[in-house]
């Protein structure tokens, strides 16, 4: 935490003294103003959704529910920070935002700034990262597929005799593309940069978000403090954080050298044992993929035709338990449990578990349901 102080006149044209000192806000008031503006924009997204949920229905309010958080967030910020204004979290906890720099009330350039990287920018890559993880993976397993196949052709042509045999680099292409393939959530996450964010916050006090480090904003604490009042830090959170990533730091690079061994003996087995290059080549010529059903024309509608699936019992029997309306595309889980395609879809990619049972679910182990 660091103990620097600033000097805020209230009066500036007076020349008696008028000024006070204030000292840079410690990290427990800032996270207590962060979750005070997160209980009162959680209250507002959840009124935008019954209000939509009135007008449009449930399945719309299911649909768009990250863009009503979105848009009322962006409303909250834009009726408090962006015109200048105190946040009810910030006027709770009697902090004040300033620039790092000038020691100034934020110039609306920053303020902007910071909403659009604090919410725009997470929702634009909430939208656009898992198409960009898929088309990565489909790039990737083609790769390492030729790659494997072009060295089990070398194999059992007997290219690599013995007399010209060298030992292979660690760092191979082949590892390379495995490591980037098994691991990457991971590695197109921004989780780790959190993480190291919020562990120098507890140690400095300062730029709780990363918006705000970004742009250079810190707070200042306005209360008045008595002389042998103190200020504390969460130091102690910070060295624990620390020591966490620091652990599961080790504990990969152990795995990741397991499974660098295990991979060694298999191709040693596998020099040994001779090609499987039809498998390889019928994996590169039909690579195996997803097929995504529409999210927005349902095919089998019991709406509109209660015969749609004649086997699904009318009735209450026949609606999703998600959206309350009569399923649309109805697919089942692995536990048994049926919804409509687009409702199930998106709560897996949210939570991989069954809505009602909680069992684990794999959006690839969804069946659609047919007549």
């Amino acid at each position: 935490m660091a103990d620097e102080d600033f000097f805020l006149s209230t009066t500036p044209a007076s020349p008696s003294p008028s000024a006070h000192f204030y000292p840079f806000a410690t990290s427990p008031d800032i996270i207590r103003s962060h979750e005070k503006d997160i209980f009162l924009t959680s209250s507002l997204v959840n009124q935008a959704q019954n209000i939509v949920r009135s007008l449009r229905g449930a399945r719309f309010a299911h649909t768009y529910a990250d863009t009503i958080k979105n848009l009322t967030e962006i409303l909250y910020f834009s009726l408090t920070t962006l015109i200048g204004n105190r946040t009810l979290g910030e006027e709770y906890c009697d902090l004040v935002q300033l620039e790092d720099d000038t020691l100034r009330l934020p110039s609306f350039m920053r303020r902007a700034g910071y909403i659009v990287c604090s919410i725009i920018v997470p929702w634009i890559l909430q939208r656009i990262l898992p198409a960009f993880r898929q088309r990565l993976r489909a790039k990737l397993e083609r790769s390492i597929a030729r790659q494997q196949l072009k060295a089990q052709q070398a194999r059992s042509e007997g290219k690599t005799s013995k007399g010209n045999a060298k030992t292979p680099s660690f760092f191979t292409k082949l590892r390379i593309q495995k490591y980037i393939l098994e691991h990457l959530e991971s590695i197109t996450s921004v989780n780790p940069i959190y993480a190291l964010s919020i562990a120098t916050f507890y140690f400095t006090g300062s730029y709780y978000h990363l918006a705000k480090r970004f742009w250079g904003l810190r707070y200042v604490f306005t209360k008045k403090l008595d002389e042998n009042e103190q200020r504390v830090g969460y130091e102690v959170l910070g060295v624990l954080l620390i020591l966490q990533i620091a652990v599961q730091s080790v504990l990969h690079v152990k795995k990741v050298g397991l499974s660098l061994e295990e991979e060694a003996d298999h191709e040693t087995e596998a020099t040994r044992s001779g090609a499987q290059g039809d498998a390889l080549i019928r994996s590169i010529e039909n690579p195996a993929s997803l097929p995504l059903m529409p999210a927005t024309e349902a095919r089998y509608d019991l709406e509109e035709d209660e015969n749609a699936i004649a086997w699904i019992p009318k009735g209450q029997q026949s609606k999703c338990t998600l959206c309350l309306e009569p399923f649309k595309d109805p697919s089942v889980t692995t536990c048994g449990h049926v919804f409509c395609w687009v409702c199930v879809r998106d709560w897996v990619r949210e939570k991989p578990e069954c809505p009602l049972c909680r069992q684990e679910v794999l959006l690839s182990k969804v069946l659609p349901l047919r007549g």
